[in-house]
């Protein structure tokens, strides 16, 4: 690996040159990723390809006159200290805002590289040929605002942001919440059964610890085999299951954990601080990404709460 100052003009064209390409690549692969669900953005991301393409062409065109037909391979991971992306692939499901972001960070990034190596170098053609660059880059900046605005247009751009709330409830939010109002309910009966059965914190910590793993796996695999997301728009199933699952553990462990508490008593009133806790969170999230009506949302969480913990106690107590 080498030094960005270190390389000769004919290095950094070459660089350049890869650049140009890597980033054609990534505003393709992100056009495709965005084409069926924001077909606006995928229009804008498109014609920045064309853009890039142009760029390269022209940077070849510069290359072939001062330098010949061969081009050394020279890409950012060959030098040290220059910027690197993240390939789209391992950032699906693709978000606007991650995107735009993304786009919007190449340009400036890049640009701002080019000058700061064309401040430290001596080479007069080299700063000539960097302060080029910057410029350009500054350019593909104001395009990028440029087609922003041409093809998304507030009501547009408004649009595809509601999309994307859809789609993020539809695929994190939905299984979370399922999973968490599973875990943090269901498993009241058993803990607390056993805790007053036995009367004993480490007997209902097992219990609970059991029955949260157990409703955990149970509840991903449910997930995960309930639909491939192809129809219903809800992602990719082992996601979703994974959400599901983590969530019902996460549920059930949190009122299991106070049962670590040797004393008993102290553990019971622990546990049902943080059942109540569970609960609340639980009416929060329906507040806020389901739309319910907040009284409706904490009186229907904790009628429930209060019935399957009426069962463990009752059960538990006989």
């Amino acid at each position: 690996m080498r030094n960005f100052s270190d390389l000769t003009e004919r290095e950094v064209l070459a660089l350049a040159i890869a650049n140009e390409e890597e980033d054609a690549r990534i505003y393709a692969d992100i056009a495709e990723g965005l084409r069926e669900t924001y077909p606006a953005s995928a229009r804008v991301f498109s014609e920045m390809l064309a853009e890039e393409g142009e760029h390269r062409r022209r940077l070849i065109e510069l290359y072939r006159q001062k330098f010949g037909e061969h081009i050394p391979l020279i890409r950012r991971q060959d030098v040290r200290g220059f910027l690197s992306h993240k390939p789209i692939w391992q950032t699906r499901p693709l978000g606007l805002d991650a995107v735009r972001a993304l786009a919007e960070s190449m340009e400036l990034e890049t640009q701002r590289f080019y000058r700061r190596a064309a401040a430290r170098t001596t080479d007069a053609s080299v700063r000539s040929l960097l302060g080029d660059l910057a410029d350009a880059e500054a350019h593909h900046e104001a395009i990028a605002e440029q087609l922003t605005a041409e093809n998304l247009p507030a009501g547009v751009r408004d649009e595809e942001d509601r999309a994307e709330r859809r789609q993020f409830l539809l695929r994190v939010i939905q299984p979370g919440l399922v999973g968490l109002m599973d875990g943090s309910v269901s498993t009241l009966a058993p803990v607390f059964a056993s805790a007053f059965a036995t009367g004993s914190s480490w007997d209902a910590f097992l219990v609970g610890l059991a029955a949260s793993i157990g409703a955990g796996i149970s509840m991903g695999f449910a997930e995960a085999l309930s639909d491939n997301g192809s129809l219903t728009g809800r992602g990719q199933p082992l996601a979703r299951g994974a959400i599901t699952g983590l969530m019902t553990t996460v549920g059930g462990i949190g009122h299991t954990i106070p049962f670590l508490i040797a004393d008993f008593h102290t553990a019971i009133a622990v546990a049902i601080a943080v059942v109540i806790v569970e609960l609340g969170v639980i009416a929060w999230v329906r507040w806020k990404y389901m739309d319910a009506p907040p009284i409706s949302a904490v009186f229907q969480v904790m009628v429930g709460g209060a019935l399957v913990f009426a069962c463990g106690i009752l059960i538990g107590s006989s």
